[in-house]
């Protein structure tokens, strides 16, 4: 007598995939990269308001350093910009004129680098009466994903030029 060892497979238990294991497995996956698509869209956002803050600390550092140049224009740097033409005009402008152009050039800039609609800068002067230097308060404002941040900053400033 022999016997036979060969195994027949029974219909029914072969090995692979079914159709609802693979269709899981997509959904599971689909899920799972909708997350990374979410995530690679909010680190976008983040880098472009990353962006826009550096813009406007670099834009008052500008304005501030125009203001350190003219300590004489006191309150006239709070007057909308003018172009004077007093940088590429070869003109000798007062320290009143020179005020008024460069938050005119600043005012320029900033639109160029900021979103939204101007204007983007506010200036405050701060007259302290003789008992300190005077100081200036400047705000940049601009428009972004329905916000309106802003960066405030305050520098004193000696006018060397009073007697």
């Amino acid at each position: 007598m022999r016997i036979n060892h060969t195994r027949t497979p029974k219909r029914g238990s072969e090995g692979g995939f079914t159709l609802i294991e693979v269709l899981i497995a997509l959904v599971i996956m689909s899920v799972g990269m909708l997350g990374i698509a979410g995530l690679y869209m909010h680190s976008i956002q983040a880098g472009r308001t990353s962006m826009f803050r550096h813009h406007a600390v670099t834009l008052a550092g500008d304005i501030a350093d125009r203001i350190r140049a003219n300590p004489g224009a006191g309150i006239n740097y709070q007057v909308a910009g003018v172009n004077n033409n007093c940088v590429d005009g070869g003109i000798d402008c007062t320290p009143t004129e020179m005020a008024q152009n460069d938050v005119y050039a600043w005012e320029a800039q900033a639109g160029a680098t900021l979103p939204g609609n101007g204007p983007f800068v506010n200036i405050t002067f701060i007259d302290n009466g003789g008992l300190g230097p005077d100081a200036y308060t400047i705000t940049v404002n601009w428009q972004e994903a329905g916000e309106n941040p802003s960066y405030s900053v305050t520098i004193p400033v000696n006018d060397f030029t009073a007697p």
